[in-house]
This record gives structure tokens, sequence and C-alpha cells, in this order.
């Protein structure tokens, strides 16, 4: 369908506004990015802490040995998305949780989601979800996150008593390069490797360390402050890659728009030198029209003189 300067005015007019929101949301992608990001660097000093005490715990009471879960529940705390606009996020993040629950299917696993979206790609796998919680609209919604979590896995862990409880995180994570992995990070029971450098490392300082709560209490709240420290980065590591995939698809999105809009413009430019070249043969051949209309006229107009005009006879000699 030939289409008309105004229609080509009107297009680029709505690509031009897709573009502005477009630039939008890749400018918020960028700010949301960096409180996120200094907050998984910052947690990281209060997860250094929780090992020391858990360092200082060992170097006093002795030894302690972690077994595998048999009978025990299995958790899984996925980190999902709710914000749109960052692609397949969720389903590919539901894929690879989908595919490692299969793969020990003998085992029941209790599902904690972050995110109504995820818990869809989830449903649609086939996956039940036990909890959904909502996904923290900022910084500081992070901290009440975790908070929520550690109170749902102690609640677990209460109710499966005596058996253990085996703690996994899923979410997106940083890999090298800028590049994004699915991963599931155990977190329950303790890793023995890291018991083990923990118990072998010397204790440093002359002071001995002491405590004076009973040794079972102070071992539980060390594993909560790990598991909040753990919870609250795997948080903010899966905000910092979802937002990373919005610039990233606001990216190919704005380069998709600016193509679109040179083609456009392309179209118009062609379009208008149409038009005017249209209008210049117009005007060309209505001058031309009227140069022979007038040359018409003239020689009519001699022709009548020349029939009106008596002939001279010469006179006798």
């Amino acid at each position: 369908m030939a289409q008309t300067l105004e229609t080509l005015a009107r297009r680029t007019t709505s690509m031009q506004g897709i573009r502005s929101m477009v630039h939008t949301m890749k400018t918020l992608s960028v700010i949301n990015s960096a409180p996120y990001e200094h907050a998984a660097r910052a947690i990281e000093a209060y997860h250094d802490t929780v090992l020391e005490g858990l360092h200082a715990f060992l170097s006093q009471s002795g030894p302690i040995h972690t077994e595998t879960p048999g009978a025990g529940a299995r958790v899984m705390v996925v980190f999902g998305s709710d914000h749109g606009l960052c692609g397949n996020y969720n389903e590919a993040l539901a894929g690879h949780v989908g595919r490692h629950i299969n793969a020990d299917a003998g085992r029941a696993t209790t599902v904690l989601c972050v995110g109504a979206q995820m818990a869809d790609a989830l449903a649609d796998l086939g996956l039940r979800v036990k909890r959904t919680f909502f996904p923290p609209a900022s910084v500081d919604g992070i901290g009440r996150l975790a908070n929520l979590l550690t109170q749902k896995l102690d609640d677990i862990r209460r109710d499966s008593h005596p058996h253990d409880v085996a703690v996994s995180l899923a979410y997106f994570a940083r890999g090298e390069g800028g590049t994004q992995a699915a991963e599931i990070a155990a977190l329950l029971p303790l890793d023995p490797a890291l018991i083990a450098e923990l118990q072998a490392k010397p204790w440093v300082s002359r002071s001995l360390p002491y405590f004076s709560m009973p040794r079972g209490d102070l071992f539980m709240s060390l594993i909560r402050g790990y598991l909040f420290a753990s919870l609250f980065r795997a948080s903010a590591e899966a905000l910092v890659t979802e937002n990373a995939a919005r610039l990233a698809l606001m990216q190919q999105a704005e380069q998709s728009v600016d193509e679109q809009l040179e083609e456009l413009k392309s179209e118009t430019r062609a379009l208008r030198q149409s038009e005017i070249t249209t209008e210049l043969l117009d005007v060309i051949i209505g001058f031309e029209a009227l140069k022979k209309d007038k040359r018409s006229k003239t020689a009519t107009s001699q022709k009548q003189e020349t029939k009106g005009t008596p002939l001279r006879s010469s006179s006798a000699s």
C-alpha cells in the first residue's frame, strides 16, 4: 500500500516515542544496578564476619561433623523477577531448576519462590511452589526478604526435626566477561570442606575466643547469620543480573528502533523527493502547455491579419 507523508510522519512520531521509553528503561537499569551491586559487595563483609565467628566457635568447641541429610527435607529457594522486560530470565532459570530437581526425583523438594512470574514459570514445568515471596523493590527490601526466608527455613527445620534440612539457592550469577549463568548453590548442610578448612585454620590472636552462651544456641545463631548473609547475597546478585539482562535487552531494542527510524526517514526523504519531482514536472508540463497555446494563438492571429490586408496593385506607366 502506498504511504503518504502524513502516514510516515505518524509512524516516525510513534517510533520516536518508543525509543524514548526504551532509552528511559535502559537508563533505569544502569541506575538500579549500582546500589544492588554495592549491596552484594557490602554483605561480603558480614559474611566474612559470620565465618570468623564460626572459626572462633570451632577453635574452642572442637570439631563438628556434618552429614548429608537422607530422610530430611530438601528445600530449594528460587530467586526470580516480577519486573519484566528482561527476556526469558524466569523461564531459563525455571528450566535449570526443573532439570536439577528431576535428576533426583526420588526425594521430595519444597520450593520457595521469589516472584510471582517465577512461580508461574515453575508451575508450567509441573513444579509445585510451597510459598511465593515478593521480590524487593529497592535495596532496603533485600534485608526484609532475607529475614523472611530465614524465618521460613527455621520453620521447615523445626517441622522436619530430628532430621536435617538440605537447602539450596537457585539464581542467576555473574560470570567472566559480563556473562550470566544459572547457578544452584548448596547452602545447608555446611560444606565439609569449609568446616575442615576452618578447623585446620590456626587462631592467630594471643587472646583466645570465649563465649558464655550454650554451645548449641551459639552454633544455631551462627548458622542463622550464615543463612541470612547467603540469602542476602543471592538476592542482591539476582537483582544485579536481572538489571543487566534488562539493560542488554533494551540495548538490542534501542538498536532495532534506531534502524526502523532510519528506514522511515529514508522512505520519507524518497517520498518527499518523488512528490517534489512530480510537482516540478507538473509545472514544466503546464509551462510548456502555456507556451504551446501562446504560440498557437500568435500564429492564428497572424493568419487573420494576413487575410484582412488588401493587395496593392502597381500603377500603369
